[in-house]
């Protein structure tokens, strides 16, 4: 990827939380990072019955040449985002394959019917084996407590997209992402961003 070049053409890419935990943030920063490079991109947001608390998933479609519809085709992600693990499973069950990568933070939110002792949540361990059995490759990340030490659960969702750059599974770096919150934020808060991003990078080189 130091060549800044796609492994597909369009990659498809999904970020998937529940509501208030920053994923249309990430989506549009990403978004950022990308066309500021020259790509084509798509974003395709989808919100479940509750804006916060309920499941949304973003649909990102990135292209060198062309722009493609928001929707990404069933069985045809690349990438999945998780900021909940349950999503993770959820979003595998219909765009997952083989060849899938998965990014997955560790902090679970609860439902209602779980925590009405209605329903069980799964354990990490059943969690992990079962994302891990339906992708390629899977990483798992407590973000969520990482980003409490930067004083905001919310920074767990920079934390992945520096994960993601980590990977190297797309052209992106740190200047790049540096230029895509500078366009829109403070200083101040850049630099927060920018130990949060910093901090996902290491998770996944580490």
């Amino acid at each position: 990827m130091k060549n800044g070049t796609l492994t597909s053409d369009p990659y498809n890419l999904i970020i998937a939380g529940v509501g208030g935990q920053g994923n249309v943030l990430a989506s549009r920063v990403l978004g950022g990072m990308l066309t500021g490079k020259g790509y084509h991109v798509t974003i395709g947001d989808t919100f479940g019955a509750s804006q916060r608390g309920g499941s949304v998933m973003s649909h990102i479609r990135i292209s060198r040449d062309a722009s493609w519809s928001p929707q990404i085709p069933k069985g045809r992600a690349h990438m999945i985002i998780a900021l909940e693990p349950t999503e993770a499973l959820r979003v595998l069950a219909d765009y997952g394959n083989p060849k899938v990568q998965v990014l997955c933070n560790t902090r679970p939110i609860y439902s209602v019917g779980v925590i009405c002792g209605e329903l069980a949540y799964p354990s990490l361990e059943d969690l992990e084996k079962w994302v891990r059995g339906l992708s390629e490759k899977a990483w798992f990340l407590d973000a969520t407590n990482a980003a409490m030490k930067l004083g905001n659960p919310i920074f767990g969702n920079i934390m992945m997209i520096g994960a993601l750059g980590g990977t190297g599974a797309l052209p992106v770096d740190r200047q790049d992402f540096e230029a895509a919150v500078s366009r829109d934020m403070s200083p101040d808060r850049v630099q927060v961003n920018l130990a949060a991003y910093d901090m996902g990078v290491k998770m996944v080189e580490g």
